[in-house]
């Protein structure tokens, strides 16, 4: 396991300069949580270079559909939002990988049975940081401790709760979208 965390990554801080604006005084709750994410992926398994810049846009993306969209039915739209970034930066080679980290971050059951699968690591990942450390699929509690020290919630969880209920309110028989895939 590496021991230290990531702490900067030029793309995630580019892909947040880019969209400031629209996530406001929410940003630091999001970029927080983007890198808890890739902190917990790194916690599980070790990346190549090129599987570090697919999570990088890929955890930007995978929940912006909120702020970018203005919906909390945000996954086609986070989808859509990182493949029309990549058509940009000339990477759609990454489309389907980035897709289904996207796609399937929220889904309850396995994505694959291999555990090093970089879809699987990256759900797994969030549900560790969704259920606050609840869910550790084999992470230590004392890095997932350090990578939350580090990326502090900043209201993330409250954020998530609220956005919930405004859900509920709004559309009560529209299931949420962990619970769609």
């Amino acid at each position: 396991m590496n021991q230290s965390l990531i702490t900067q990554l030029p793309r995630v801080e580019q892909l947040f300069d880019r969209y400031a604006e629209r996530f406001g005084k929410q940003q630091t709750t999001y970029r927080n949580h983007v890198y808890r994410l890739v902190n917990l992926v790194i916690a599980q398994r070790p990346l190549n270079v090129e599987e570090l810049d697919k999570l990088q846009i890929a955890a930007f993306f995978h929940d912006a559909g909120i702020w970018l969209a203005g919906t909390f039915d945000y996954l086609p739209s986070s989808s859509r939002q990182a493949d029309h970034y990549l058509q940009e930066e000339q990477l759609e080679d990454w489309s389907h990988d980035v897709h289904n980290m996207i796609m399937n971050h929220h889904k309850v059951s396995r994505f694959s049975h291999n555990h090093l699968d970089l879809t699987e690591a990256f759900r797994r990942a969030d549900w560790i940081d969704v259920s606050l450390g609840l869910l550790r699929f084999g992470v230590p509690m004392a890095r997932i401790r350090l990578i939350k020290r580090s990326f502090p919630n900043a209201g993330f969880h409250p954020l998530l709760l609220k956005l919930s209920g405004r859900q509920i309110l709004k559309q009560p028989w529209r299931p949420f979208p962990m619970f769609r895939r």
